[in-house]
């Protein structure tokens, strides 16, 4: 049986990665140490690009433009070759350089349409959302009784009995958090817990949507199944739907859904990374990375996620360029393909790049909504913590607050970050994000137009002072004898043995 654990679900594909900024664990906090003394030029040109992100109208009228002009744009839909072609639009008429697209091979899965419905004791229809990679049902759809299970360890832990030919409910409810480490709690109900069901016998799953809105509108997402796992039909309620269901099963009376589901995978096609530069004064001084992802689900505009990424950077970049002096180092602007349904231009990007990948000299991301960041993280040497540390002297006024060194930047820079690039991770606040994240709702009204702006602000001072900077952030890579290298593969070994028994 696929045996996962909490921590091993929540790395359990790259289809269903977190947002940026997220909490992984209860970190403590890491000691700010004493700010490094940057130049005086370099700090008067970033107060001054703060000023001007916190008036500037550009990123509001970029976050505008891709959601009414394009919309949706899930990978490899008309709608997403429709946002490539608005991006490059929007880059030349900015004045970017270098401006290019990478082509990208994407999955190509259509969702369908949905119908669930509780037949007994008490029948109800449903409001329900298959989740991204679902099969679809048979034609004469699924007829089976419900087996509640809170969370995918509580699942693990029945017998294969109390599964078998049911339908799972995964009922674990999200709270909301400004760290996000709510979702990073819940969201492994998406990522694993179909694939967990279809090991044990189960015909089907739904889950209670991995979101924080009370209305009556479900989330998306993708879930995995391994090569070797049977996929199964799997959706998600709103809350109210699986309050519903939860009140059902609790008359001890035996529940019995109806699904049909129309969800289908096709064949891969190809969509773009779209790249862009302001070029730097010094061509051997490397590259600052500013990345979000150009992408959003099938159902939604995106606004949060992820047009005010492509936003916050595109404007960041483009208030940098505008300066009467150059950077040091190229700013290079990468609007990623296909972030939702399995970090495929992350990938690709990575991979073209592999030879090379030392000319990053650091990157940012935005990948968790427009509200304002309230946090600095980072992922760097600590001997680099002291530049980090007079950085965020500069955008503390703007109310945020020291983090730590244990960033997560954006799912997008995943493949970087494992080659050892560094990352500044501001963090955006998440306390909101989680009610319309991956829903029908994540519309430009949404959208805070002052938080955008103090993105803005800090994105542009950050990247420009890290275009400037003589420091080395990258971290130190931490080598293994062959003792610990040994002790590594005896202990997968044994874990593999462990997971075949179960």
């Amino acid at each position: 049986m696929l045996k996962l654990s909490r921590a091993c679900a929540l790395t359990f594909s790259l289809v269903c990665l977190l947002p940026a900024g997220l909490a992984l664990a209860d970190d403590e906090e890491t000691e700010r140490p004493d700010p490094k003394e940057l130049d005086d030029d370099l700090l008067t040109v970033a107060q001054s690009l703060i000023e001007r992100g916190q008036e500037t109208g550009i990123a509001w009228d970029l976050l505008e433009g891709l959601v009414t002009e394009v919309g949706p744009r899930f990978a490899g839909t008309a709608g997403d070759r429709a946002a490539v072609s608005w991006a490059l639009t929007e880059l030349r008429e900015l004045g970017f350089e270098s401006i290019e697209t990478e082509e990208v091979e994407v999955p190509r899965w259509v969702r369908g349409d949905i119908k669930v419905e509780i037949t007994e004791p008490y029948p109800q229809d449903m409001v329900a959302l298959a989740l991204g990679g679902s099969p679809g049902t048979p034609d004469d759809g699924i007829q089976a009784p419900v087996v509640a299970a809170e969370n995918v360890e509580a699942l693990q832990d029945m017998d294969r009995s109390e599964v078998e030919g049911r339908i799972v409910f995964l009922s674990e409810r999200m709270e909301a958090t400004r760290d996000a480490s709510g979702y990073a709690e819940v969201v492994p109900n998406r990522s694993a817990g179909p694939a967990v069901a279809s090991e044990m016998g189960a015909v089907a799953t739904v889950i209670r949507s991995v979101g924080s809105s009370d209305e009556r509108v479900a989330h998306t997402g993708g879930t995995r199944f391994p090569d070797d796992v049977d996929p199964i039909p799997a959706a998600a309620l709103p809350n109210p739907d699986a309050d519903m269901l939860e009140r059902q099963l609790d008359t001890g009376r035996t529940v019995k859904l109806d699904m049909h589901l129309t969800a289908r995978e096709l064949s891969p096609t190809t969509s773009a990374n779209v790249i862009a530069e302001v070029p730097g004064r010094d061509p051997d001084a490397g590259v600052v990375l500013l990345g979000a992802h150009l992408d959003s689900w099938d159902i939604t505009p995106g606004a949060h996620d992820d047009a005010a990424g492509v936003a916050i950077v595109t404007t960041a970049a483009r208030l940098i360029s505008e300066l009467d002096r150059q950077p040091r180092r190229t700013l290079r602007v990468v609007l990623y393909a296909n972030e939702e349904f399995g970090l495929s231009g992350a990938q690709t990007y990575a991979e073209n790049r592999s030879d090379n990948l030392e000319e990053h000299f650091i990157a940012l991301g935005a990948d968790l909504g427009g509200d304002r960041v309230w946090r600095f993280d980072t992922v760097m040497n600590e001997d680099a913590l002291a530049t980090a540390s007079a950085m965020f002297e500069l955008i503390e006024p703007l109310g945020v607050e020291w983090g730590d060194n244990d960033g997560y930047g954006i799912p997008d820079f995943i493949p970087l970050r494992e080659q050892g690039v560094p990352i500044l991770d501001p963090v955006q606040d998440a306390t909101r994000y989680f009610d319309i994240h991956h829903t029908i709702n994540d519309t430009l009204d949404k959208v805070d137009p002052e938080s955008l702006q103090q993105n803005v602000a800090i994105y542009a001072a950050l990247a420009w002072l890290a275009a400037n900077v003589e420091e080395d952030f990258r971290p130190t890579p931490v080598v293994a004898d062959d003792a610990d290298e040994e002790d590594e593969a005896e202990e997968e070994e044994e874990e593999e043995e462990e997971n075949d028994e179960e």
